[in-house]
């Protein structure tokens, strides 16, 4: 038997179209639908002992820490209020945030070409994989993460059409001459009325882009002359969170996705059911319709891996005081003790010229 023949031409994409599994590339591609996901197993309740669903009451201490590093951050804040402030009440409004995180993996095919470079031609020498098929390395789990495959048996050679398969191209530099006007005296060979050093008297410099060539690689096929045209797999994983936080009626006004909380509760599994049995209906109604909205908008397009979901219990504290006679509050939120102060009493006028 002779030596296998592969072919020297690349097939148009609609030959790539009628391939099992590839019939979208006669229209350049796209996305691959996900295989049918199994079903969701329903994780153990959350059943934490009562005491850890207390964080403790903060210290006026550490409120008052807290107040004089923000006052701290901001130049034109007098620390009087700080020093000479009396704390009348401190007021606990904890809440409770839920986040819900999906691990996807999406599959997507575009035809390709790279600068050949020795690579077997293997086209229709065996049947292509199908895009779900092909082998790829999931990152750690809710981790974001891009990986681009050559698919098999879809590489074949063509010739470079941006060089005409020579390997080199025009240079635009020196419009192919080799060399261009010398720039001291602007191509005339004279400077000062002498002949001119820089050229030797000649007019012309050598260009150095091309090495006085007149022509460069083929910047398409890196002077190859032949590309291997192939079907390209770009395999993506991502992470969509999204996060609910139960309304307080604290007064202060702000996101809290910036600050951390105490976990109370966290589970994962491949699909989630909604948490059922917490003692907030509100984040029970959370869980379920972000649980059912996930999976709905993500597992159309995207194979869905893994799924976790936390329950936190962000700290908030109103601190009412007293300054100069006049009522004052201010809040410290989240685990890293952060302050909000609208409306702080003793500012400074600060001009900047």
């Amino acid at each position: 038997m002779g030596d296998t023949v592969y072919p020297p031409i690349a097939p148009g994409a609609n030959m790539f179209g009628n391939m099992p599994g590839y019939e979208g590339m006669a229209a350049g591609g796209g996305f691959q639908p996900p295989p049918m996901p199994l079903g969701p197993v329903a994780p153990p309740q959350p059943g934490p002992d009562p005491e850890e669903w207390i964080i403790p009451t903060l210290s006026e201490d550490i409120a008052r820490e807290a107040f004089r590093s923000f006052v701290a951050t901001h130049s034109c804040y007098s620390e009087s209020p700080v020093n000479d402030g009396v704390i009348t009440n401190m007021e606990p409004f904890n809440t409770y945030r839920y986040q819900l995180e999906t691990f996807t993996e999406t599959r997507k095919t575009e035809q390709a070409e790279k600068p050949y470079e020795g690579e077997q031609a293997d086209f229709n020498i065996l049947p292509a994989p199908q895009p779900w098929d092909i082998p790829a390395k999931t990152p750690s789990f809710f981790t974001k993460h891009k990986e681009k495959i050559r698919v098999p048996f879809t590489s074949s050679i063509k010739q470079c059409t941006n060089c005409n398969a020579l390997g080199t191209v025009r240079c635009q530099e020196c419009n192919g001459n080799g060399t261009k006007p010398c720039f001291l005296c602007n191509g005339s060979g004279r400077h000062n009325e002498q002949g001119c050093s820089s050229c030797d008297a000649t007019g012309k410099k050598r260009c150095i882009k091309c090495n006085a060539r007149g022509n460069v690689d083929c910047e398409t096929c890196e002077g190859k002359r032949q590309m291997l045209s192939y079907i390209q797999l770009k395999v993506k994983w991502s992470n969509h969170e999204e996060y609910h936080a139960v309304p307080q009626h604290s007064g202060l006004q702000i996101e809290l996705d910036s600050v951390s909380g105490k976990q109370l509760f966290q589970n994962s599994h491949s699909l989630l059911y909604p948490l059922l049995g917490f003692p907030n209906p509100a984040i029970a109604e959370a869980s379920q319709r972000m649980i059912k909205d996930h999976q709905t908008k993500y597992g159309q397009t995207s194979r869905i891996l893994q799924q976790r979901q936390t329950v936190e219990l962000i700290p908030i504290t109103k601190v009412n005081y007293k300054w100069k006679g006049e009522p004052h509050l201010y809040y410290v939120y989240g685990n890293e003790n952060e302050v909000r102060a609208d409306n702080y009493p003793a500012t400074c006028c600060c001009v900047i010229q």
